[in-house]
C-alpha cells in the first residue's frame, strides 16, 4: 500500500493505536516506507505521543516504534495472532482511507474509544461465543456471562460437539493472548438475581446481548421436567435481565435473541414483528400472531410479550431479533486459532438441519429428511449472525421502543437443503443419499412461507449467501473431524407426540 500524505500515514498509525495491536510491525513498516513525504515521519512521531497519551503499554509502544523498519519483535509474535490482526488491520485501514476520517482510539481503561460496553449472556454457546469474539476484535469492551449449562446438556444425553472446544476459561484466555483484547468472564446463572445484580453493577453495560436460553425445541420436549426447565430458565432469566436493566442500568439497550419459530407457518406473509390490521372499520398495528410449535418456542413467545410490556411500562430500549436457522462454524475470529474453535452440533437434539446434513454426508449416512421435507424456514450464516448483533448494538432502539428484526438472509425447504448438500457432496466424490424418515415433530410439512427481512439489510447487513463455497467448506470441515463423529447421534431423538411426565433422559440419550 502506498500512502500519499502525512494525514493518511497518521490514519494508519491511529488504526494501530485504536486496536492496541502488537505484532503488526510488518504491515505498519510497509505503510511507513510507502509514504512519499518526510512529513510522514512527523506523523509517526506524533503517533508515538498519542500512544503515550492513550496509556498504552511499553510493549505496544515498542511495536509501533518497529514501524521504522525493525523486524526482530514480530519474529516472537505467534502466527495466529499475526494472521488475525493482519486481517483486521487491513480492513480498518482500507475503510479509514476510503472515508479519510479519523479512527477512534482506545482510552486508557480500554473502553474502546467510546464503543458500547457489551454484556453477552450465553457467551460460551454457539452464537454467543462467535459474537463475543467478533465484538471484542472490533474494540468493544465485552463481558461474557454464562453458567456453562450448555456443556451439561451434552453430559446428560451423551452428546458431543464435533469440534474439540476448550473450556470457557481456557478459550477466553487464549483469545486474550492471540488478539491482545481482554474479555471479562463471569460464571453464573441469570436466574440467580444476586449474581446478576453483581455482574451488571460491576460491568456497567451499555448493551446486553441475551443468548442465555435453552435453545432446542427437541430438548424442551423430552419430558415434563425439561419442558418446565426450559420455560423457567428462559422466561425467568429474561425477566431478571429486564429488572436488572430497569434498576441498575436504565440507559442500557437489550438485544434479545428470539426465533422465527415464534411465528409458525401462517398462510400469509410474515412481517417483522408487527402487522397493521383493518378490522370492522378500525385500524391498528399489533404484534404479529404467534404459533409456537414446542415448549421452547413458547418460551420465546413469552419473552417477546414480556419485553414488549417492559418497553411500554418502564421505557426500556429493546431489540428482539427473530433469528432463523444458523449454519456454519467459522468466523474470522474463531478461525484464527484452534483454541478458539466454535462448537458444531450435529445430533438430533441440538443440531440444525444444514449442519446435520453435512456431517451425515461426510460419513456416508443418508441425509435424514423429516417427513415430506417441504418445511420451509429462514437460514443465515454464523458470520451474518455476529454482524447482525453488531448492527443492533450500534443502532440501538429508543427508550420505550421494542423493535423486531427478522434475522435471516435466505429461505429454503428441508428438501432444498438436502439437494444442495447432495450436489456439493458429489463434487468431492461423496455418494450422498437422501432418506425420508417419520417426522418426530408436529408441524406442517408442506406450506406457504414468505417472511420479510429488510430491516437489518437497511442497517447495512451484507449477507453471506449459501453457495457452493460455503457448502464445500462445511463438508471439508466435517471430513477433517470425521473421526469424532458418532453415528448414533444422528437419529431423531425426541418424538413430540410422546412427551410425558416421566423422565425420558435415557430415551433421548445416545445410548438408547
Amino acid at each position: 500500500m502506498m500512502l500519499k500524505s502525512a494525514s493518511e500515514c497518521m490514519l494508519v498509525c491511529r488504526v494501530l493505536i485504536s486496536q492496541r495491536l502488537d505484532g503488526m510491525a510488518e504491515y505498519g513498516c510497509q505503510s511507513i516506507r510507502g509514504a512519499a513525504h518526510a512529513s510522514t515521519r512527523n506523523a509517526y512521531a506524533g503517533s508515538r505521543s498519542a500512544v503515550r497519551a492513550h496509556g498504552l503499554t511499553q510493549r505496544t509502544l515498542g511495536s509501533v516504534r518497529s514501524l521504522s523498519g525493525s523486524s526482530s519483535q514480530r519474529q516472537h509474535v505467534c502466527q495466529s495472532k499475526c494472521r488475525l490482526q493482519r486481517k483486521l488491520i487491513k480492513k480498518q485501514v482500507a475503510a479509514a482511507l476510503a472515508s479519510h476520517q479519523d479512527v477512534p482510539t482506545s482510552t486508557s481503561n480500554g473502553s474502546g474509544g467510546g464503543k458500547p460496553r457489551v454484556m453477552v449472556i450465553g457467551g460460551d454457546g454457539y452464537c454467543g461465543w462467535a459474537t463475543a469474539l467478533h465484538l471484542s476484535a472490533r474494540g468493544y469492551p465485552v463481558c461474557i456471562v454464562d453458567n456453562l449449562v450448555r456443556r451439561q446438556y451434552d453430559l446428560q444425553l451423551g452428546l458431543d460437539t464435533l469440534t474439540p472446544i476448550a473450556s470457557a476459561h481456557h478459550r477466553v484466555k487464549a483469545w486474550g493472548e492471540i488478539s491482545g483484547n481482554h474479555i471479562d468472564l463471569q460464571i453464573g446463572d441469570v436466574c440467580d438475581w444476586e449474581f446478576l445484580e453483581d455482574v451488571v453493577t460491576g460491568f456497567k453495560p451499555d448493551a446486553v446481548v441475551h443468548f442465555g436460553e435453552q435453545r432446542s425445541a427437541p430438548y424442551s420436549m423430552i419430558d415434563r421436567a425439561r419442558a418446565v426447565y426450559t420455560q423457567h430458565n428462559n422466561v425467568i432469566g429474561t425477566i431478571n435481565v429486564m429488572f436488572a436493566i430497569k434498576e441498575l442500568a436504565p440507559e442500557c439497550h437489550l438485544v434479545k435473541l428470539g426465533t422465527m419459530g415464534e411465528y409458525g407457518t401462517p398462510n400469509i406473509d410474515i412481517e417483522e414483528g408487527f402487522i397493521t390490521i383493518n378490522h370492522k372499520g378500525r385500524t391498528d398495528t399489533l404484534p404479529f400472531p404467534k404459533q409456537a410449535s414446542s415448549f421452547y418456542h413458547l418460551s420465546k413467545v413469552h419473552d417477546s410479550h414480556n419485553i414488549h410490556f417492559a418497553t411500554k411500562t418502564w421505557k426500556l430500549a429493546a431489540t428482539d431479533l427473530n433469528q432463523g436457522i444458523v449454519y456454519g462454524v467459522k468466523t474470522e475470529e474463531t478461525d484464527a486459532d484452534r483454541k478458539l474453535v466454535n462448537r458444531f452440533d450435529y445430533d438430533g437434539v441440538f443440531g440444525t438441519a444444514l449442519n446435520r446434513f453435512v456431517v451425515q454426508a461426510a460419513v456416508g449416512h443418508p441425509l435424514t429428511v423429516y417427513g415430506k421435507g417441504g418445511q420451509t424456514r429462514g437460514f443465515l450464516d454464523i458470520r451474518d449472525t455476529v454482524r447482525c448483533i453488531q448492527l443492533a448494538v450500534d443502532n440501538p432502539a429508543d427508550r420505550g421502543e421494542m423493535r423486531v428484526f427478522n434475522q435471516f438472509t435466505e429461505q429454503f425447504s428441508v428438501n432444498d437443503i438436502a439437494s444442495i448438500v447432495k450436489k456439493a457432496g458429489s463434487k468431492v466424490g461423496l455418494d450422498v443419499q437422501v432418506q425420508s424418515v417419520p417426522n418426530p415433530r408436529v408441524e406442517a410439512e408442506e406450506h406457504y412461507y414468505n417472511a420479510q427481512h429488510t430491516k437489518l439489510v437497511g442497517l447495512g447487513l451484507e449477507p453471506h449467501l449459501l453457495g457452493d463455497n460455503i457448502i464445500d467448506s462445511l463438508l471439508n470441515f466435517a471430513i477433517e473431524y470425521k473421526d469424532r463423529i458418532d453415528k448414533n447421534l444422528i437419529k431423531p431423538a425426541v418424538n413430540f407426540r410422546e412427551t410425558g411426565s416421566r423422565s425420558a433422559t435415557m430415551k433421548a440419550a445416545v445410548s438408547s
